[in-house]
Parts: structure tokens; sequence; C-alpha cells
């Protein structure tokens, strides 16, 4: 027999559990390049970039813009990209996001997916750009597939992302601000 909730406050694994799994599975997410794969394109979704989005359109008030800095480093190490790509373009992401966020009166599932796309498209067209700038001259029809599959797979991203929103909330009395 389940015992009733308790209207005690939150503890402390809580409150860190609240705070830690977005950012957790964001990395998770850039650490799925790692995965071994063989491809001669690059068409695997950069899903840290994808959980970023999931979990900036979901809990807007959750990140600023500049954790797009400490995460973009962290994808950079982990995918062995330019240093700097995922930070600057990671951050262009999320100042875009909030731009838009500032006209818009309210938003649905499909300026959503928009949105996200469109930022999907900024980030791997610009980490293309400073591949291409640091050396690495391929044309930009090679990264389309990517940015293709990206899109598509953005809507499990952001239902992979209300699911763990809800699962980090779920004990305890957490606001949803945190």
């Amino acid at each position: 027999m389940r015992s009733p909730r308790s209207s005690a406050p939150p503890t402390r694994a809580i409150e860190v559990r609240a705070r830690l799994v977005p950012i957790v599975s964001t990395l998770i997410g850039s650490a799925c390049a790692l995965v071994p794969t063989v491809t001669l394109s690059p068409a695997w979704p950069p899903f840290g970039l994808l959980m970023l989005l999931g979990w900036r359109l979901l809990r807007p008030e959750m990140w600023p813009a500049w954790i797009g800095l400490p995460l973009g480093l962290a994808d950079d190490l982990l995918t062995g990209q330019t240093l700097g790509t995922g930070m600057v373009t990671w951050t262009l992401c999320l100042l875009l996001i909030d731009l838009v966020e500032v006209r818009l009166l309210w938003r649905d599932y499909w300026q959503e997916w928009l949105l996200a796309a469109v930022a999907i498209a900024i980030g791997i067209l610009g980490a293309w750009a400073i591949a291409s700038w640091t050396g690495g001259a391929t044309p930009v029809t090679l990264v389309e597939p990517q940015i293709l599959t990206s899109i598509l797979c953005f809507p499990f991203v952001g239902r992979l992302c209300a699911l763990l929103d809800r699962w980090r909330l779920a004990t305890g009395k957490i606001r949803a601000s945190d």
C-alpha cells in the first residue's frame, strides 16, 4: 500500500534532480555522437542541439540564453567539432528563440516546430560554415539530409523532454517555474 503524499517541502535531492535532469539529458544527447556509426555524409541528428531546443521551448523560463555557452562547449568536446562551434551556434539559436518569443503572444505546436526547424537549420548550417572556414571545405548539400532528419526527429525529442520534465517534477512540491 502506498503512503499518502506528504505536504512537506521538497528535499534537497529532489531540487537537485529538478535542476540537473535538463542539463544531463542535453549532455547525453550530445554524447549520442559517440555511438560508432559509419556514414559517408552527416545524417545523424545533433541530439544535443535537439534536446537543448526541446527544453528551451518546453520551459522558456528555465534557461537563459547564455546556457548555450557551457552546453555548447561540452558538445564541442564530445563531438570533436572545432572548439567554439557549439558555443556560437547554440547561443545564436537560443537568442533567435528569445527574439521570436518576445514578439509572439501565444505559440502552438506548429509554430514551435517551425521555430525549432529554423533554429536547427541555423545550428547545422552555422556548424558547416565554421567547419568550412577552418579547412573542412565540403558542399552544403552534404548537410541537407542531416537538417531534414533533425527537423523530423524534433517532435520525438520534444516529447522526450516533456516526459523527462514530468518525471523530474513528479515527487515533492516543486514549482513549474524551477
